[in-house]
């Protein structure tokens, strides 16, 4: 097989992969033009039309399905070739694709890659940031990190990133007007920021913990917002109290753009995980990132003991990623009441 005609199968599968010609593009370091003509190459030396394009969607023929059902076997036999391969090298290679929620991959995901980095730098590293329900199968991720509530069923996780709080705030410009308040009730009477998962459509529950005792609030409030950035802006603005991660909110607490609000009432701690499908054929950048951050548990440096552990979870929707360009790259629907967990 001749090196164009392998560019435009590992390009119609990239495509296919992701039903958009954008991400597939930049996952190939490719524009899209350039993809497209590739595609199109394809399908006229075939002689079928593989995608169907609208200006909104992409979606495989028949004959599209077929050739994609008979090349994905053979494209993941080379990559583990590949990976063999790259066993003898002294230093390890190749490419590492992670998914993480935004708040994973900017408290927890980014310093560790930046010291894998400077440790690995023949590893190439891509990290797509999505709060959707993401299915790393699918996807075609090596691992992700999430919430562990979150975790598809049947993987293999690793804690990763201690142990992160939701907390309320508050501005002192809304609290000159409006009573601190003491107990999880007094937020009845308060105007409170709500927060919609992107992952599921629900909106957070406000939940509170005190020696032992639980209590859910069903709190009120005119805006509902998709962002935890949104959230903080909206409460250093003074429109009302905010339930969000302690780790966001700790820098506008500490300047005193924010108090921190019935702090003897906390919600449980979420624990954040690494994920992966199998310890068989595991990718070698994998492995090495797994090592990686093993030993910065035993040393230490900022990340808890690691435990593995087998995750059930209700099935998951396929991912939604939009990619930055970038050498580490990072990229970025409504409903009922839910579960209180970090995106």
């Amino acid at each position: 097989m001749r090196a164009s005609q392998f560019g435009e199968l590992n390009a119609f599968v990239a495509v296919a992969a992701h039903r958009n010609f954008t991400r597939a593009a930049a996952q190939l370091g490719l524009s899209p033009p350039t993809l497209s003509h590739t595609v199109r190459a394809l399908e006229t030396r075939l002689g079928v039309r593989l995608l169907n394009r609208t200006t909104r969607s992409v979606a495989l023929t028949s004959a599209g399905e077929g050739l994609l059902a008979q090349l994905e076997p053979m494209l993941e036999g080379l990559d583990k070739a590949m990976e063999a391969v790259n066993r003898f090298r002294d230093k390890p290679m190749g490419c590492l694709r992670l998914t993480a929620s935004r708040f994973a991959a900017l408290t927890i995901l980014s310093p560790l890659i930046s010291r894998f980095l400077r440790e690995y730098p023949d590893i190439r590293v891509e990290v797509f940031v999505d709060n959707s329900q993401s299915d790393i199968v699918r996807g075609h991720f090596d691992a992700g990190v999430r919430w562990g509530g979150r975790i598809d069923k049947d993987m293999i996780a690793m804690s990763i990133g201690g142990r992160h709080r939701l907390i309320t705030v508050a501005s002192p410009a809304y609290l000159a007007h409006n009573p601190a308040p003491a107990t999880p009730q007094d937020l009845l009477v308060h105007r409170c920021i709500h927060y919609r998962h992107t992952w599921n459509g629900t909106i957070r529950r406000w939940m509170f913990e005190k020696a032992g005792e639980r209590v859910e609030v069903p709190v009120e409030g005119a805006l509902i917002v998709n962002d935890t950035d949104l959230a903080l802006r909206a409460a250093l603005d003074g429109l009302g109290v905010a339930y969000i991660a302690e780790a966001t909110a700790m820098p506008a607490i500490a300047d005193g753009g924010l108090v921190a609000l019935l702090d003897d009432w906390c919600p449980p701690a979420l624990d954040f995980c690494l994920y992966y499908p199998s310890r068989r054929q595991m990718p070698g950048p994998l492995q090495t990132l797994i090592a990686f951050i093993r030993q910065q548990q035993r040393n230490g440096d900022g990340l808890p003991g690691a435990r593995s552990s087998r995750i059930v979870a209700p099935p998951v929707d396929a991912i939604r990623p939009c990619v930055l360009p970038g050498p580490m790259l990072m990229a970025k629907p409504a409903g009922r009441a839910g579960r209180c967990p970090i995106d």
